[in-house]
């Protein structure tokens, strides 16, 4: 019960007192090493005072006739040849100015340390006043006001660059929600138009006074295409979701043999579409998801075959550089403007039908699954538009250094750098 009217434990109360603890422990050092020295200076007094007149043949006379002491003569002796009683006020004289200095010094000492205290509070309190700022700064802002940042002032020293991170984190936030509002919109727009277009055919098949059997097959035809377009836009959207959430366990895998799987399954699929296919590869470790590196090359080479020109080309090469497993992913196409790269990596983004040739059968997920996939992987995802047309887009993943101890579920941690 009594702990709980105490102060609370705040760093300004722990600063005030190292603070005051500090200084307690200099001045008490320094007041020790000024009481030796002015002890030493007394004992010193005492012998070169007593030698009244300068010796001769090792010694002196003192007045009335009292021997001197001699060159090099302690304390004690000097004392042994005083009269008792000149002796014992010598010795209450120095014991006496011994104390008062000590006694003075210990008063000085305390009320110094007081002042301490009073001064560390208050340099405390100007040296914290940037946290309090950032903690109510914190406690203010909210999802709807991630607008506002600190903007602290003063020197950059450590707390103006906690201030200026601080404002960086609220930035990024505010850029991630806005695009998470942004995707939530347009995932919700992506969504419902399947699913009108469902209910349209089914409602138009039912309200056909002369339907038929094959009209009413042809519509239920046409609700199965957009059921299976909404399930691939679910699907896309899981996986873009399983991205941006990061990948806890990572295994290594073979980049080359993966791409090689990818590009041999799409060799008709290119071939229809009067693409022509060419893939280099070599094998080449990454570590990570196997199933979403298989993903992002599967995007990669789609994206490359579907937004082509008739005759075009698509060369697909994996490569070690600098221990690094490159793949890289070029294809000829339409002239895409290079500011309009970025905008492709946006979800639901598209550049018109110039690219896909009057068609509009992708989802506008491709390469920001792509972009998601190689931030959980931790690789660097270069895309330049060329300038006779097409894209040419390269991921690095990160230099793999493999470590035999297994974990707890069987698979291989690995470190990447």
């Amino acid at each position: 019960m009594a702990l709980r009217h105490l102060p609370r434990r705040t760093v300004r109360l722990r600063l005030t007192f190292l603070y005051g603890g500090l200084y307690l422990v200099s001045g008490a050092a320094l007041l020790a090493v000024t009481y030796i020295l002015v002890h030493h200076a007394v004992s010193s007094q005492v012998v070169s005072g007593q030698t009244l007149l300068p010796p001769h043949d090792g010694g002196g006379l003192q007045p009335g006739g009292v021997p001197g002491p001699g060159p090099g003569s302690s304390e004690g002796a000097v004392m042994d040849m005083l009269p008792p009683e000149a002796a014992e006020a010598m010795a209450h004289q120095r014991s006496t100015l011994l104390d008062q200095l000590l006694i003075q010094s210990g008063i000085a000492l305390g009320i110094m340390s007081l002042i301490s205290l009073a001064l560390g509070w208050i340099v405390a309190g100007r040296i914290l006043r940037p946290l309090r700022t950032i903690t109510a700064a914190a406690r203010d802002i909210s999802a709807t006001s991630l607008n506002r940042r600190l903007a602290l002032q003063g020197p950059s020293d450590e707390l103006k660059e906690l201030g200026d991170t601080f404002d960086d984190l609220l930035s990024r936030l505010e850029a991630s929600f806005l695009a998470q509002r942004q995707f939530v919109a347009n995932a919700s727009h992506e969504l419902r138009t399947p699913l009108a277009r469902q209910r349209t055919l089914g409602q138009v098949a039912l309200s056909d006074p002369e339907a038929s059997v094959d009209s009413l097959r042809a519509a239920h035809e046409r609700i199965l295409v957009a059921g299976a377009q909404q399930e691939r836009l679910i699907e896309a959207l899981l996986t873009l979701t399983r991205g941006h959430a990061g990948i806890e366990v990572r295994q290594p895998f073979d980049l080359g043999q993966l791409t090689r799987e990818v590009t041999g399954a799409r060799t008709q699929e290119a071939a229809l579409r009067s693409v022509a296919l060419r893939v280099r590869t070599e094998p080449a470790t990454a570590a990570g998801n196997r199933n979403l590196a298989e993903r992002l090359v599967v995007n990669l080479v789609d994206n490359a075959i579907k937004y082509n020109a008739d005759d075009g080309w698509v060369d697909v090469s994996v490569r070690v550089m600098a221990g690094h497993a490159v793949l890289t992913v070029a294809n000829s196409g339409p002239v895409v403007p290079p500011e309009a790269v970025e905008r492709l990596f946006q979800p639901f983004q598209r550049l018109g039908t110039a690219r896909t040739g009057g068609r509009r059968d992708g989802l506008g997920l491709g390469l920001s699954i792509v972009q998601a996939i190689a931030a959980a992987h931790g690789a660097r995802l270069t895309t330049v538009a060329r300038p006779e047309g097409g894209l040419i887009t390269t991921v690095s993943f990160p230099v793999v250094t493999t470590h035999r101890a297994l974990n707890g579920n069987g698979a291989m941690p690995v470190r990447t750098g």
